[in-house]
């Protein structure tokens, strides 16, 4: 029998036993020295690894992973480090090579090579490769969190009750935000169900809440908008009446500008429905600098800009007022 991507994880949960408390007296003295890619794998770490990591991520508020290059300081910072974890499924493009010399040296994890295939989006631009963009959907962004937890826990066995603890919490959380996403999301009129961002970064988030999912450029930024695309998806806006678009905080939005300017030359009038958080989450120290803060922002700004209902400060009535 197979299972769809939707019931395989949410088997995974039904499972979870309630966290525990650690004293801080059984940790090791030592804490691990953790790199980590993106803010999304940062925040999984620290909320997993809680008092005995020490996490460095790479990949600030509005940078692109998909066209990253490490510097010397992040070179010397990994090669130092006791665990690097990065997200892989080719979403780090300039960086591979050099993580895959890293591997020989040290303890070098991509935190999606044990995602199960058939759970994974083909890659438009890559035959061979998958859609990154896995943190999409918080359901798969448990398995991620597994991978996590699974990689201290051996680097660092000693800690694994506290390590065990951290992930189911984190886990519940992402349970509980998948559920609003779910209810919020229902409330946005089928017809109105059409995404248009500035890249192809939503898929999984479509396929989860069913929305149509179109992006300027492809799967990777690395792809070019032709005319040709920008002309298609003005054509598509004026004839399906669509009046929503969204940018993205680590995407330029000159060639959304574009689309938006091509359909008022056609007399259809397009509005920004909100900035979204594609490959990198907020500002560090707020809200939407974390992982949960990140996807309860997206959901509520579409489901607003949509027409659906939503609370204005999201589900946990923390995000920001100019959300």
């Amino acid at each position: 029998m197979r299972f769809s991507r939707r019931q395989f994880v949410l088997g995974t949960l039904a499972g979870l036993a309630a966290p525990a408390l650690v004293p801080q007296s059984a940790l090791a003295a030592d804490k691990l020295s953790v790199v980590a890619t993106t803010g999304m794998i940062a925040d999984a770490v620290r909320r997993i690894g809680g008092a005995a990591v020490e996490v460095r991520g790479l990949m600030g508020p509005g940078v692109d992973p998909h066209g990253y290059r490490q510097t010397r300081t992040d070179i010397v910072a990994m090669t130092r480090a006791d665990i690097v974890f990065w997200h892989g499924l080719y979403l780090e493009a300039q960086m591979e090579g050099f993580f895959h010399k890293l591997e020989k040296r040290g303890s070098v994890i991509a935190v999606t090579d044990q995602l199960p295939r058939d759970l994974l989006r083909g890659h438009d631009d890559y035959d061979d490769k998958f859609d990154p963009h896995v943190w999409m959907d918080p359901n798969l962004w448990v398995l991620v969190a597994d991978r996590v937890r699974d990689a201290l826990i051996e680097k660092r066995p000693e800690n694994r009750e506290m390590f065990e603890a951290n992930a189911a919490a984190f886990t519940e959380e992402l349970r509980v935000l998948a559920g609003y996403a779910d209810r919020t999301l229902a409330t946005v009129n089928p017809e109105s169900r059409v995404l248009l961002t500035a890249h192809d970064a939503f898929g999984y988030f479509g396929e989860a809440y069913d929305f149509e999912v179109l992006g300027i450029q492809g799967i990777s930024t690395e792809s070019e908008a032709g005319l040709n695309r920008i002309s298609m998806l003005v054509d598509m806006l004026v004839t399906r009446k669509i009046s929503a678009v969204f940018v993205e905080s680590s995407v330029s939005d000159r060639s959304m500008r574009a689309v938006i300017e091509g359909a008022a030359a056609k007399g259809h009038d397009v509005k920004i429905g909100g900035e979204l958080f594609s490959d990198a989450m907020g500002a560090e120290g707020t809200y939407e600098g974390t992982y949960v803060g990140m996807i309860d922002h997206n959901v509520t700004v579409i489901a607003s800009a949509l027409g659906g209902e939503a609370p204005a400060r999201g589900l946990n009535g923390r995000l920001s007022a100019g959300s």
